[in-house]
């Protein structure tokens, strides 16, 4: 595995770890939104990440490991939104009151819990940073190299 493929495989896990923090910034955001364009609350959004195949490592890994996506990055798959329930408040006064059914008066809050976004904006920031540490590890055992050959 040569220079460039480690730091290319560090870069794609930091280019998803940045875009989990924008989503969970995002979650963040809109934790008290109750309309949206669409119609009723925010729902939450979350990344789906897959690794990403590349055939420059087929000779690194047993078949098996490489068809499995090992050594090879990963990308982003997709953004989904949760669409579990949202919490109910009871606000009859709000504009965006619940005026039929049986949660007459109740509120639907987005279904964001900030705790738990914090924390996996915390585990995102660690693992950008974990992806950038082996860059630089890289960086350095490379220019070891080329010092000894010198």
């Amino acid at each position: 595995m040569g220079l460039f493929s480690t730091i290319n495989i560090a870069a794609s896990g930091m280019s998803v770890e940045r875009l989990r923090s924008d989503v969970i910034a995002d979650n963040i955001a809109n934790a008290n939104s109750t309309r949206t364009a669409e119609g009723g609350a925010y729902k939450r959004s979350r990344i789906i990440v897959e690794p990403v195949a590349g055939a420059q490592f087929r000779g690194i890994f047993t078949p098996e490991e490489f068809d499995a996506g090992a050594g090879q990055g990963v990308r982003v798959a997709a953004i989904e939104k949760d669409e579990s329930q949202g919490r109910l408040v009871y606000d009859p006064t709000h504009p965006d009151a619940i005026m039929s059914g049986p949660n007459v008066g109740y509120v639907e809050y987005p279904n964001i819990n900030i705790v738990s976004e914090m924390v996996d904006l915390i585990a995102a920031s660690r693992a950008y940073e974990a992806n950038s540490s082996v860059i630089q590890g890289s960086k350095e055992m490379f220019q070891q190299a080329l010092a000894i050959g010198q």
